[in-house]
């Protein structure tokens, strides 16, 4: 699995979700422009001694997510981004470990208008009415451990 955050803002979050990838094996994608630096005490200290053991690549532009979006479709890998605007529950997927779980940033999401995602690709997580959002790191968890679960925790003990 691949976690891609784009444009984090809050170094907490992302040192958390690094925490996570490193726990699972999930790699983790950050497309600028973040809203730190990587080398932020914060980000640090959330990630604690797990930031090494994380396959962590920086990507330096939307458009440049966008072309390798491209080419990782072409070789049939999934992108599923989430959002309170999908359709359908992040539990509705057949996840794949090739998968791509795309989250946007704690203050606007993801730019579906740029990003062009099919329909069924837009997932989002159940959650109450009138409720903005849950935090980033929280939705991570959640939808990575789903896919984690559907594909028998490979290499997980």
């Amino acid at each position: 699995m691949t976690i891609v955050l784009v444009n984090p803002e809050i170094p907490q979050n992302t040192g958390t979700i690094a925490r996570l990838c490193a726990v699972t094996g999930a790699k983790l994608k950050l497309v600028h422009p973040l809203g730190f630096k990587t080398d932020d005490k914060h980000l640090r200290r959330a990630g604690l001694d797990y930031w090494p053991s994380v396959d962590v690549e920086e990507i330096d532009s939307l458009n440049s997510f966008l072309k390798l979006k491209k080419e990782k479709e072409e070789q049939n890998l999934n992108f599923y981004y989430l959002s309170k605007h999908g359709k359908n529950n992040y539990t509705d997927v057949e996840w794949k470990d090739s998968d791509f779980l795309v989250f946007g940033s704690e203050s606007s999401g993801l730019d579906m208008e740029h990003l062009k995602p099919d329909e069924k690709s837009v997932l989002r997580i159940p959650m109450k009415e009138g409720q903005r959002c849950l935090n980033l790191a929280n939705a991570v968890s959640i939808v990575l451990y789903e896919a984690l679960r559907q594909t028998g925790f490979k290499g997980l003990i």
